[in-house]
């Protein structure tokens, strides 16, 4: 009988798509399997790129040498192209007025999180580069074909002025082609635009969830596999005040991210989590979106995750 798997990447800045691409390289060792075979793929923020990379056929290793700079890579993308380590200054004015009035008025609708991000002023940022890089691996626009038949590719978002948490891809969704899901879904508030589709605003979906992967619950998948840049199980003791502040914020993901996994456990899916290490953490500093890490980054999940993957 054949295993059906689940993959789920989740949301985690430059530094997150980093560590992920470690830990798929892990991951792939580990099982002997391929990742961009995987019968259902779900990809917030960051790991919504990486989805949508593997969804149009990418292997892992085109991944490596993407993330690597290595001449002849299938894609070629510089991260700074899509913005520094810090936002540019944000509009003035309150992003989303009707998201942040429905977050008081049924504040059970919405995630903290979702709530604050209504508050926050548009930003300016140009999130365009990450829509390149999605049209370079789909030439032809719409949506990534099937690997195999039934299988499934779900790129999480949130609207902005609901706070609905959106899954593109999933039926009874709204529609949209892959790269502007892609977009919707890298669109951190107050750093990057919203991305207009249809008549709707959308923004990162790491808003509603650091990985959404509850969405896999009634597939009754045999395993799932989980790689979360934003969750952690150990951690480091930093004495930067923004690193500490990080690490509160990471407990505060992590215990939502658990959560999620013992609903869909709970069904008898055998779910395996992976997140970051202290040693990663050490090595990720503060700034998840400070591309000058990435390298070492890379390095130490490739390790690290092959690690917890053995025990």
């Amino acid at each position: 009988m054949t295993t059906t798997r689940g993959l789920v990447l989740g949301a985690g800045g430059v530094l997150g798509a980093a560590w992920t691409i470690g830990a798929l390289a892990a991951l792939r060792e580990h099982l002997d399997w391929e990742p961009q075979t995987a019968d259902v793929l779900i990809g917030t923020s960051a790991g919504s790129v990486l989805a949508a990379a593997l969804a149009c056929g990418l292997t892992v290793d085109d991944l490596l040498d993407t993330q690597q700079g290595k001449p002849g890579a299938r894609i070629d993308f510089d991260a700074e192209q899509a913005g520094g380590a810090l936002p540019p200054l944000p509009r003035i004015g309150i992003g989303s007025p009707r998201g942040l009035i429905g977050a008081a008025l049924h504040p059970w609708r919405v995630t903290p999180l979702g709530a604050l991000s209504a508050a926050l002023p548009e930003g300016r940022g140009d999130i365009a580069p990450i829509g390149r890089l999605v049209d370079a691996m789909l030439p032809d626009g719409g949506w990534a074909p099937p690997r195999h038949p039934g299988s499934r590719t779900w790129i999480v978002a949130m609207d902005y002025d609901s706070g609905r948490r959106v899954p593109f891809g999933q039926v009874g969704q709204p529609f949209a082609d892959l790269r502007d899901a892609v977009m919707a879904s890298c669109a951190i508030p107050g750093w990057y635009q919203p991305v207009r589709i249809g008549k709707r605003r959308y923004v990162d979906g790491g808003v509603c969830s650091p990985t959404s992967v509850d969405l896999v619950t009634r597939l009754r998948l045999d395993e799932v596999y989980v790689l979360s840049p934003m969750t952690s199980i150990t951690f480091d003791s930093p004495t930067e005040v923004a690193a500490r502040i990080e690490r509160r914020f990471r407990r505060i993901m992590t215990r939502r991210v658990l959560n999620e996994v013992k609903k869909v456990a709970a069904t008898g899916t055998k779910v395996t989590f992976l997140g970051p290490t202290a040693a990663d953490l050490e090595v990720i500093g503060a700034n998840m979106m400070d591309p000058r890490r990435r390298a070492q980054v890379l390095q130490t999940a490739l390790a690290t995750s092959a690690s917890a993957l053995a025990a």
